[in-house]
């Protein structure tokens, strides 16, 4: 096995440990630098997986995919990881333990990275508890917070619960099918209730990173508890590569077995949930977690119809893009905002600070699917994908659901927009500023260049 083929996630893990080296080292007031030295070595991970991008092959002993959906993993989860490093300066500038936020970000985004890229049932797990375990200190990380301590102590039940049905899952499949290789599972799973229960329970330590219904009741918790850089990255870097790791799993099985069927019941239930939940929530940031919820059970679309469509990967990739990108704006507004997020503090915000009462509402019109936002273009790509595959009952589900989350976004953007404003609000400004626009600026960009970047991404996917 060549070591370059794994150039960028090793650069990650050398980049996590000099981070953790620095933070010794270094006064607290300095800590700043290892944001720095993370960003750099996030973005050198990038300019590797470049160098890669045409790469169609399994390395490391058969058990790590070098494909497209790795590649868009490769660019996606680093790069987006690289603005939840520009959240968290100003936020972190009085914490003792500053400069090992970095690194506990980045071994968590190797676990990202490794979950994505898993062509083994043993080399997911691996990746799951990596970006779990790393995950639980993150959402508990201002120990003198008792919301953020329950966040991190109900994150870690249920992952513990969920990370244990997994690894049972996959010693059911094993003995059942007599690998864990996906090139021997594929198509060769047997059909007997063991193995789709073993199938059943991998799936459900997917569910928890995706936060999908069972496995969905940390999300609002972590979104209103943990630290908002960190809060900003569970509920995205995971999910991305657990939609990843979960359309290549059910790609795996023929269509007249259960899992596709499995897979769309919960895409139903997971955005009802969701959007049922955040209807009367009074905290931004609970709601935009319920809302997270929502999102998944939309991703999960694309997962029920895994190998029936060929445009079902481009649609999901395109969709996650999309999202992972208004999720954090909407995170970056709050932190703007010094994580100020009830939503009687937001009356008025238009006229107090129009930048992220804009973003705000910008990024809840994009989760609608309101045109002529990227995020109509991914939800109208997953409904096409879905229809095409014959499931127009989930599709018409998903629209209801849609028209349903539209009343409680406007929940906020209302009051922010046509409320006179009652008080005032500091901002946080810095590098969280910066970051902030950065990512405004990268929503309306996949607005504008989506027809190009959509026309290229099929053809990217294949050998």
């Amino acid at each position: 096995m060549p070591i370059g083929d794994l150039a960028p996630e090793l650069t990650v893990l050398l980049t996590a440990v000099a981070v953790l080296l620095l933070a010794m080292v270094l006064p607290q007031r300095r800590h700043g630098w290892c944001a720095l030295l993370a960003a750099a070595g996030l973005a050198l991970s990038m300019a590797l997986a470049w160098a890669q991008a045409d790469a169609h092959r399994l390395t490391f002993s058969g058990t790590f995919a070098l494909d497209g959906a790795t590649t868009w993993a490769r660019f996606a989860i680093p790069g987006l990881t690289i603005l939840c490093v520009g959240l968290a300066p100003r936020w972190f500038a009085t914490d003792r333990r500053h400069g090992e936020f970095y690194a506990m970000l980045l071994f968590s985004t190797l676990g990202a990275m490794a979950m994505a890229g898993a062509a083994d049932l043993m080399q997911l797990v691996m990746g799951v508890l990596l970006s779990s375990v790393t995950g639980y200190v993150l959402a508990a990380y201002h120990r003198d917070w008792a919301i953020s301590l329950e966040a991190g102590m109900k994150y870690f039940l249920v992952g513990a619960l969920a990370n244990a049905l997994l690894v049972i899952g996959v010693v059911f499949v094993m003995g059942m099918a007599g690998s864990t290789d996906y090139r021997d599972l594929a198509g060769a799973i047997p059909d007997n209730p063991v193995a789709l229960a073993g199938l059943t329970l991998v799936l459900m330590g997917l569910f928890f990173k995706l936060g999908a219904v069972p496995a969905h009741t940390w999300v609002p918790d972590v979104a209103e508890g943990a630290p908002a850089p960190a809060a900003a990255f569970l509920t995205v870097i995971p999910k991305l590569a657990a939609a990843v790791a979960l359309y290549r799993l059910v790609a795996l099985t023929p269509e007249t077995q259960a899992l596709p069927l499995l897979v769309a019941l919960v895409a139903a239930a997971t955005m009802t949930v969701g959007n049922l939940c955040a209807l009367w929530q009074d905290d931004v940031r609970r709601l935009v977690g319920w809302s997270s919820i929502s999102q998944t059970g939309y991703a999960l679309m694309a997962v029920a119809v895994a190998g029936a469509v060929p445009d079902a990967l481009p649609a999901l990739l395109a969709f996650m893009s999309v999202y992972g990108i208004a999720n954090l704006l909407a995170f970056a507004a709050i932190v703007e905002l010094r994580g100020r997020t009830a939503i009687a503090d937001y009356r008025g915000l238009i006229r107090k600070h129009p930048g992220p009462a804009i973003a705000l509402t910008l990024a809840f019109l994009s989760f609608v699917g309101i045109p002529p936002l990227a995020g109509f273009l991914g939800k109208f790509a997953l409904f096409v994908a879905t229809l095409e595959a014959g499931l127009a009952w989930l599709v018409v589900v998903a629209v209801a659901n849609t028209i349903l989350s539209l009343f409680y976004y406007l929940r906020v953007i209302g009051p922010a927009v046509f409320s006179r404003p009652e008080g005032a609000m500091a901002t946080l400004g810095g590098t969280a500023r910066a970051t902030f626009w950065a990512l405004f600026a990268l929503l309306l960009a996949t607005t504008f260049l989506w027809s190009p970047v959509w026309s290229a991404l099929p053809r990217a996917l294949l050998p």
